[in-house]
């Protein structure tokens, strides 16, 4: 505990050797391996793009802090970079030069490695034995889906079949290959890199052969694990705040706790038993994280890691081989990395269950219902009471999420809208989506939330930065009903937008003004188009959406001339026309409207969006201002 201590004020008293610089204009050198400056100073994250080669770099540019999440789902920069160590991110701006890296052992031994296999294959064997997973592509997806993704992370399944591998190759050495095959395992982590979990992994690994060196015999698994998690953090204290060493201590923790009080069986139900086992103790502690941070869990897990892992035992190996052997062993390495991605393939399709983000108070009660089982499995309470206390917290989790409540989300889909409103019942409604490239973005912000169909998908008018990212929703959600304004002859969007809505059966509502729909106790009025407009902007669906006398006025990008047409109406939200155009939010709209709150859907763009007279006029009226490209995503509950 008292060594625990120690780490802990290593933490909180450690220098952020980049703390005076930051919000500067800097110029740095240093050498750039996989998007990360390694200076005198300490190491930095690199944001450029085109995304810069490994090399001597001397850059130029901002030094900003990382950013937080900007959606529900999104990706946390601050996080993961804190828990690498890494507390500062340079926007470079200009190279000023570059030189390449002299060729070292580890080029020689990638080029060793991917000689003689198709791209599929070499990209697959390169992820398993050095890390590298940028060229897997749709194959990492597939991994996702099928439960396998642990398996493309270096940790403990490589380092188990690695020392496995070495202590049967070094066993003429007698109990001398025990720090022999430690010393090959160091020697592959100085090749890959340190990661958190393959830390973890190579330490543990190192307590195992030193006990069977000294012949203490087996070493048990928690003080290994306790022993590993305390020199790990001597090395690098922020190691805690990362993701994969959090999988994987957990992972391991899981599996310690579980699987020795497991009954075991006979013959071949004993080995069909203990694989699913393995897999089932491991996600134990790590599912609310899985859930939280991936929204899905592939239902099919136990089955994969059935049928990939004997596979992944024998290729492991081999591609560690091949470092030395090369062109030597590509066919039976090209035959058996084909077969698991074709496994791999075949199982992505099976079912998945999809989760929305855990709050705090989700993961206390989780692993309050995990305790007493436990607690049943160790036979230190009876199993009617376990389950009587587990089946408490489930109940508690349930009843924590009513009564619903009805909130809008206006999502940072950078320079473009994107509006969720969500009703009781879950009754889900999405405005718009932003560009094809922000997809991804909406997509997770959706999984996040737990949004899996949507009642109502709304195109307000066809510009790419409203309805193109809609297509690909379309595509991968249900949706009850579109809602469009008239059609508008030959624009491609949305000729491209009806034929898909066509090809899923989704059916069309063309409204404007004056038309009107019902949904879960909300009442959506359109204001316009009238069906005479000319201009595309014009033509943008405007409406009030009405929910317990609470009004939310949605524009599109209407501009003043199609506002002085609209009948007045006092409401609470404002959408800003046009990403805040000066084009758009007039004094009219203003005095006739009335709105407390304007949002505006908005990111870096060169258009001057929000302009400053809409910002000054909004001011002027007393409405407050939110935007997503201060703020992220933003969220309004409604009463």
């Amino acid at each position: 505990m008292g060594a625990y201590i120690l780490v802990t004020l290593h933490l909180g008293l450690a220098q952020d050797p980049w703390a005076s610089q930051i919000g500067q204009w800097v110029r740095i050198e240093g050498t750039l391996r996989e998007g990360f400056l390694h200076t005198p100073q300490g190491r930095l994250y690199v944001h450029y793009f085109p995304n810069l080669q490994d090399g001597r770099y001397v850059l130029e540019g901002h030094l900003l802090r990382p950013s937080n999440k900007r959606n529900p789902g999104g990706f946390d920069q601050q996080t993961w970079l804190r828990g690498l160590g890494v507390t500062a991110v340079l926007r470079a701006r200009q190279v000023v030069h570059y030189e390449p890296l002299p060729a070292g052992p580890h080029q020689w031994l990638q080029k060793q490695l991917v000689a003689g296999l198709s791209a599929p294959v070499a990209a697959l064997v390169t992820a398993l034995t050095l890390g590298e997973r940028r060229e897997l592509g749709e194959a990492y997806e597939a991994f996702q889906q099928a439960g396998l993704a642990h398996t493309l992370a270096l940790s403990g399944l490589h380092v188990a079949i690695l020392t496995g591998f070495f202590v049967l190759l070094l066993y003429p050495l007698g109990r001398w290959r025990y720090p022999a095959a430690l010393l090959l395992l160091l020697l592959y982590l100085w090749l890959v890199e340190p990661q958190p979990s393959l830390v973890r992994a190579v330490i543990m690994a190192g307590f195992v052969l030193m006990g069977l060196f000294m012949g203490r015999g087996r070493v048990a698994v928690l003080p290994a694990l306790s022993l590993a998690l305390f020199v790990q953090l001597l090395l690098e204290p922020r190691t805690l705040l990362s993701l994969s060493a959090q999988l994987s201590y957990l992972a391991v923790l899981g599996m310690a706790l579980v699987l020795p009080h497991l009954p075991r069986l006979e013959g071949w139900k004993q080995w069909v038993w203990s694989s699913v086992s393995v897999t089932l103790a491991a996600q134990i502690l790590i599912l609310p994280l899985l859930l939280h941070h991936f929204h899905q869990l592939p239902l099919i897990s136990p089955v994969a890691n059935l049928l990939v892992l004997p596979l992944l035992s024998l290729l492991v190996p081999l591609g560690f081989l091949k470092l030395l052997m090369g062109g030597l062993l590509a066919w039976p390495t090209e035959i058996l990395g084909s077969l698991v991605l074709g496994l791999v393939g075949w199982l992505s399709n099976g079912p998945l269950l999809r989760w929305g983000e855990i709050t705090p108070v989700g993961f206390i009660l989780y692993y309050l219902g995990l305790l007493p089982l436990l607690l049943g499995l160790y036979g230190r309470l009876r199993w009617p009471h376990a389950t009587g206390l587990a089946a408490t917290a489930a109940l508690a989790s349930i009843l924590s999420s009513y009564p619903p409540r009805a909130e809008l989300w206006q999502l940072d889909v950078g320079q473009g809208d994107a509006i969720l409103l969500r009703l009781p019942g879950r009754v889900e409604i999405l405005v718009d989506g932003g560009r094809d490239w922000a997809y991804p973005r909406l997509e997770q912000a959706l999984r996040a939330l737990g949004v899996d169909d949507l009642d109502l998908l709304i195109a307000t008018h066809p510009d790419g930065d409203h309805v193109e990212a809609q297509l690909k929703v379309i595509r991968d959600f249900p949706v009850g009903a579109l809602v469009s304004g008239p059609r508008a002859q030959g624009v491609a969007l949305d000729d491209a937008l009806h034929l898909a809505a066509h090809q899923r059966g989704i059916p069309v509502f063309f409204a404007r003004r004056g038309s009107q729909l019902t949904l879960a106790g909300a009442r959506l009025h359109f204001l316009g188009p009238q069906g005479d407009e000319l201009e595309d902007n014009e033509r943008s669906l405007v409406f009030v959406l009405e929910y317990k006398n609470h009004k939310i006025l949605f524009t599109g990008d209407a501009p003043v001339s199609a506002e002085v047409r609209w009948s007045a109406e006092r409401v609470d939200i404002l959408k800003v026309g046009h990403h805040g155009s000066e084009t758009s939010t007039s004094d009219h709209l203003l005095q006739h409207f009335r709105p407390k709150l304007a949002l505006i859907g908005v990111g870096n763009n060169p258009y001057g969006h929000p302009s400053r007279a809409v910002l000054e006029r909004l001011n002027q009226y007393g409405v407050q201002i939110r935007r997503t490209d201060i703020e992220g995503a933003i969220r309004i509950p409604l009463p």
